[in-house]
């Protein structure tokens, strides 16, 4: 790859990442404002309750734009700040100036809130020590917003840029203060921020895809490799997946790899996230061309190729202990080889179903294979709780890790179950990630070769009529 393309897909990554956080944050928006609001526009938080045996609850010191020269948009949010005492008498709820509210309450006992957690019992405190104030809040005259009275006290207030402070207090003044509080925030333009941020995303990502497949695209006069098995024999789904396990694993290397493997995991935690926005303007090229873009298609295969070849050398089959390659491309004497046939035609009916509807059965499977879908009956009934074990794929791994340690070989057999297992998660893989229409087969084609029927070729001189001779095992099928 020249460095030119090699830049243009780095770019690629980079422009791509961030369209993806921000096609990610319109979308967080979008759903806040359609589904979170109340009836009067409000996000709000949990209720908290909030008590302190001393004078005054107060907030940290929250700075809007206060320096010199910053700006802060007029009539852009409305806060919100619900207070009730637990047990009905009069309250006070204030924002002031931080600097007027630390003159008041200089030298008085206070509780600062110094965190706020998900729940209504989650709140933390800085305590202050000091005497009793000189007199009620309600007296004093640099608030910018305060309510008091018996019962629900709600106070809105249009922010406005500077310094601030939140004070909670009885009426009077009086020591000891317990109340329930709820805060809530109206962004006038939310709609249109989350709008924006998609949009930008949605840009940005269309540069960034075209960058990557300008860098990716096949060179003039290059074809792509069919899949098939090893030599003489014909692949049984048009995803190979093969691995070769290697004589003379270290005994001991196993247990480092993951740290090994860290810059790895950071180029293809990028790489994947590319895949899924990738994938997503795929979807839309089948919807409405019945074509797969063909840089796209090989970029993406290419990610699932360096998957693989980092989980076969780690723990999706400890296979190898030679250092995977950083490249997208297969590697001529590396163990590993993935490759998906570049479909010409794809049905744009089952693009729309395909994903999700019809591969829900195999989703199921492949959970059980990867991420241990499965629950011990006795906890669940017990606590209602639902206990997680490890994924089929790395209990085997771990057992050939162990029989490797102890007696420095990986059993045959256990690695060619590992293979099937992992080459079924490849084919649903390729299945969902729309790249073939083909549905996966449920069965688990074991070894590290494809499996399939052998077709040798008919010597030269010979005359067949015509026809392609009959191997035995083509007739057991």
């Amino acid at each position: 790859m020249r460095p030119g393309r090699i830049l243009a897909v780095v770019t690629g990554v980079l422009i791509a990442l961030v369209a993806t956080g921000l096609i990610f944050g319109g979308a967080v928006l979008a759903w806040a404002y359609g589904t979170q609001r109340d009836a009067d526009g409000f996000l709000t938080s949990p209720t908290y309750d909030l008590t302190t045996p001393r004078y005054a609850l107060v907030s940290d010191e929250v700075d809007l734009a206060s320096r010199p020269g910053d700006w802060w948009p007029s009539n852009v949010a409305t806060v919100r700040l619900d207070v009730a005492r637990d047990d009905g008498g009069s309250v006070f709820v204030g924002i002031g100036p931080a600097a007027d509210v630390d003159r008041y309450l200089a030298g008085v006992a206070t509780d600062e809130i110094a965190g706020l957690g998900p729940r209504s019992s989650d709140v933390s405190y800085a305590p202050v020590d000091g005497s009793a104030p000189t007199g009620p809040p309600g007296t004093e005259g640099f608030w910018v917003a305060a309510q008091s009275g018996i019962g629900l006290q709600s106070l809105q207030w249009n922010v406005a840029g500077g310094e601030w402070k939140v004070v909670v207090m009885n009426t009077d003044a009086t020591r000891g203060v317990t109340v329930a509080t709820e805060a809530g925030a109206r962004i006038g333009p939310l709609l249109a921020i989350a709008v924006g941020l998609a949009l930008g995303g949605l840009l940005l990502g269309a540069a960034g895809a075209a960058l990557l497949v300008w860098g990716t695209r096949r060179a003039p006069g290059v074809a792509a490799a069919a899949p098939a098995g090893p030599a003489g024999r014909v692949a049984a789904y048009p995803v190979v997946v093969e691995g070769s396990l290697e004589p003379g694993l270290s005994r001991w290397m196993w247990l480092v790899k993951w740290l090994l493997l860290i810059p790895h995991y950071i180029v293809l935690a990028l790489l994947w996230a590319v895949f899924v926005l990738l994938t997503i303007a795929a979807f839309f090229a089948i919807a409405f061309t019945g074509r797969y873009p063909h840089a796209i298609f090989d970029f993406n295969v290419g990610v699932m190729r360096w998957t693989w070849r980092v989980g076969f050398y780690s723990y999706s089959a400890l296979g190898t202990d030679r250092y995977p390659p950083f490249t997208l491309a297969e590697v001529e004497g590396y163990p590993t080889r993935l490759s998906v046939e570049y479909p010409e035609r794809l049905s744009r009916g089952l693009v729309l179903v395909k994903w999700w509807l019809l591969a829900i059965p195999h989703y199921v499977i492949v959970g059980l294979f990867t991420s241990g879908l499965v629950w011990w009956a006795t906890d669940a009934g017990r606590d209602g709780a639902i206990r997680f074990g490890g994924g089929l794929i790395g209990i085997l791994v771990l057992v050939g890790g162990l029989a490797l340690m102890f007696t420095g070989r990986y059993p045959q057999g256990l690695f060619d179950l590992v293979m099937g297992l992992n080459r079924w998660v490849f084919r649903v893989g390729a299945y969902v990630t729309l790249m073939r229409d083909e549905y996966p087969p449920f069965r688990l084609d074991l070894g590290g070769s494809e499996s399939g029927p052998e077709v040798p070729a008919a010597p030269q001189g010979s005359d067949t009529g015509g026809e392609t001779p009959i191997h035995p095992q083509m007739m057991n099928t």
